[in-house]
């Protein structure tokens, strides 16, 4: 497959503008407004708590929280946007909801919020298939997320910090795991590119062409000339046989 360069546009840096501003806009209004939209948040294994799905990753605690997921959301969104274009925007909605679902399968009995299932699940679908691919840039681009986000690993397992939702980070490390098998990213991998395909390629300087006639007809090279051995005492085809003298026998 030919290969094919990544691909920026306005879109790489609106995508993580806008996703970012959304969710100061609706931390602003609960603010403003003194309104309490937690309960909008994911509430497990309940009917109610399903509109979570959705709502969860626009919803944030306080000032801190916000912030906190802001910063790497700008960074992975942009990443993901103009490193795997093709499959960005069906990670980022797919990634919402099916990290939302394991999460709401599997949470704790209280409002899980924040977007921070989301970053899970764009950390790990960037790492594992930059891995995957073994396409230089993308696997330099997994070794980055690997020094600036290493360390979350720790929060997708129970009791690290009770304050946060780890079944959220779970849920959204296994689904970016899940993208990286089923989304395809064959177009990064380096093509094999024959001398013929190159633009600079002369058939006239080619050798192998030389052997073509002017009726197109392949002619064998000639046969290499016969060269005479000299003879040294090294390549006799004969037998050498050596006779041993003691020294009486000498004199």
């Amino acid at each position: 497959m030919k290969q094919k360069s990544f691909v920026f546009s306005t879109s790489v840096i609106a995508w993580p503008l806008f996703f970012v501003l959304a969710l100061w806009i609706v931390f602003w209004v609960e603010v403003r407004f003194r309104i309490e939209l937690s309960t909008f948040g994911i509430l497990p294994r309940t009917l109610s708590g399903l509109k979570g799905i959705v709502l969860s990753p626009f919803l944030h605690g306080d000032i801190k929280h916000l912030y906190n997921n802001s910063i790497p959301l700008l960074f992975l969104i942009a990443s993901i946007r103009y490193f795997y274009r093709e499959v960005s925007f069906h990670v980022l909605l797919f990634g919402i909801l099916i990290s939302g679902i394991g999460t709401w399968i599997i949470g704790r009995e209280s409002y899980h919020i924040g977007a921070s299932g989301l970053i899970y699940v764009l950390v790990s679908f960037i790492f594992f298939k930059g891995i995957q691919t073994k396409y230089y840039r993308l696997v330099a681009l997994s070794l980055l997320i690997v020094m600036l986000y290493g360390g979350m690993v720790w929060y997708i397992f129970p009791e690290v910090d009770n304050q946060i939702s780890w079944e959220g980070h779970l849920a959204g490390f296994i689904t970016g795991f899940l993208f990286s098998l089923v989304y395809k990213a064959e177009k990064y991998k380096k093509p094999i590119r024959y001398e013929w395909e190159k633009p600079d390629f002369n058939p006239e300087n080619d050798p192998f062409m030389k052997r073509f006639d002017e009726n197109g007809n392949f002619v064998n090279p000639p046969k290499p000339e016969e060269v005479e051995e000299e003879f040294t005492f090294f390549n006799i085809d004969k037998n050498v046989l050596y006779e041993y003298k003691s020294e009486k026998e000498k004199k």
